[in-house]
């Protein structure tokens, strides 16, 4: 039977904004190492997919953050595949204080592409469903985002320190962007309280910069991250007024 990676952490302060929360990059990063980790222990991780010409995906991830962890903070966060089809995988995950409670609930979409042909493979082939637990951490769809009418544009360049091993723009980058392109005065007043992230193509390492199309409506705030040539992602955030 499958067990979950549970791993514990103490949060440093460079890993936190200026109001000691953890920052979405690190958030988003720690998903990321844990979801890598647990899959090569599994047996179909990093070193099975360069075996066999194989690369995992991303293509979804819905995060609620009910309590954002802070500076100096011990917390322990599991992982664990929950449900897969033909194609798709799904990979919950929970981050908890040490007395137990419940901090931050997450769920993920993967799937398997041949490198050759960047197609997606049948899951079937090489991952065996019996792997999967029952559990999950938050019971959500990966719903297609609506479209939204963007009421300003930002421009970040990409920068080499955001190109990863797989060589491409880091996914944990394209929070950053997002959560940035707020404007600094939304950002002072409001905490990040969930994060709903559709990855749709990924990024050159040669791509000078990225275009940020965001409407915030609330504490909702749309984003769709694109170039001249494509549409990369669209990301969802909510946020949490500090003043109330």
């Amino acid at each position: 039977m499958t067990e979950k990676l549970i791993e514990s952490r103490v949060l440093q302060a460079y890993q936190c904004d200026r109001y000691g929360n953890v920052r979405p990059l690190i958030l988003m990063n720690e998903l990321q190492g844990v979801a890598d980790k647990h899959a090569e222990q599994l047996g179909f991780g990093y070193s099975y997919c360069i075996a066999h010409g194989l690369a995992w995906v991303v293509t979804h991830y819905l995060v609620d953050v009910i309590e954002m962890p802070g500076t100096g903070e011990e917390i322990c966060i599991s992982t664990w595949p929950s449900v897969s089809d033909s194609l798709r995988a799904v990979r919950d995950f929970e981050i908890r204080g040490t007395d137990n409670r419940l901090m931050v609930r997450a769920t993920s979409q993967w799937i398997l592409i041949d490198l050759n042909t960047r197609r997606p493979v049948r899951l079937t082939e090489h991952v065996p469903d019996s792997l999967n637990l029952s559990e999950r951490a938050w019971e959500r769809g990966f719903d297609k985002f609506p479209g939204f009418e963007p009421s300003k544009t930002h421009v970040f360049k990409c920068r080499f320190d955001d190109i990863d091993v797989n060589q491409h723009i880091n996914n944990a980058v394209y929070v950053v962007w997002a959560t940035e392109s707020v404007g600094y005065e939304y950002r002072n007043q409001h905490r990040l309280s969930g994060i709903e992230i559709n990855f749709q193509k990924e990024i050159n390492p040669n791509t000078p910069s990225v275009e940020i199309d965001v409407a915030i409506d609330g504490l909702v705030s749309h984003h769709k991250i694109r170039t001249s040539e494509s549409t990369h992602a669209q990301i969802k955030c909510i946020w949490q007024d500090l003043n109330n």
